[in-house]
């Protein structure tokens, strides 16, 4: 008798602990998220090797500011940037940590003014891209490749992508609302991950264009494809 009274009573507990669990997972998952929209400014990625041939041997980056994202920073160390023709940016910011590749990152206008047509590129996809000529105070390194106009994208994590009804790779677009100019940006690439915080990436021409500044309402949503199906 009392076997089964004990029986009872902890079914019922594990029952009512599944209910309340079930009721706090369809309550977080429905919570929308917070949504950073960041100006992603004209910046470079360096491997160790270069950091030493442009700031001296066993010079390592020095974190100056936190980034949004956890674990990255802006360093206190810049580059001159040299595009064909001598045309320079003299000061451009180094992100870090390091990379297994270097690559220099530029708006539309800034590759302009170096006279390189960089294509919109995904970061890390730069075979076949223009290089550049890098002058620290140390020494210079000529980049075969690298320079790219950064396509835009948000950081996610997998919670995110839950709410959202997206998966890594997958496409967004971002309505930005603004008595200056409301914008929609088509194409947003997915980049989901255990870790990230919420956070779209556009360059300084894009955020010009919306009057970011200005924005009153920033909106993240799934992309379709014009055929119907799910980008």
């Amino acid at each position: 008798m009392n076997s089964t009274t004990i029986d009872r009573n902890t079914i019922e507990k594990i029952v009512r602990q599944l209910v309340y669990q079930q009721d706090n997972t369809s309550e977080s998952s429905s919570t929308k998220p917070e949504l950073r929209v960041s100006i992603s400014a004209r910046h470079i990625h360096l491997t160790d090797e270069h950091v030493e041939q442009l700031f001296g041997p066993g010079k390592t980056l020095t974190p100056e500011k936190d980034l949004y994202q956890d674990g990255f920073f802006a360093a206190a160390e810049t580059v001159m940037v040299v595009g064909p023709r001598k045309r320079m940016l003299p000061t451009v910011r180094v992100l870090g940590p390091t990379r297994n590749f270097s690559q220099v990152e530029l708006a539309y206008t800034d590759a302009i003014s170096l006279g390189i047509d960089a294509p919109i590129r995904h970061s890390g996809d730069i075979e076949g891209t223009p290089g550049c000529l890098l002058v620290g105070p140390h020494g210079a390194v000529e980049l075969k490749q690298g320079v790219i106009r950064a396509a835009r994208h948000v950081h996610m994590n997998q919670d995110h992508a839950g709410y959202f009804g997206v998966k890594k790779g997958d496409f967004m677009k971002l309505k930005i609302k603004s008595p200056e100019c409301s914008v929609v940006f088509e194409d947003v690439l997915v980049r989901a991950d255990d870790t990230s915080k919420l956070e779209v990436h556009i360059d300084t021409d894009e955020g010009n264009a919306c009057a970011l500044d200005l924005a009153s309402k920033v909106e993240l949503v799934k992309q379709d494809c014009s055929c119907g199906c799910k980008k």
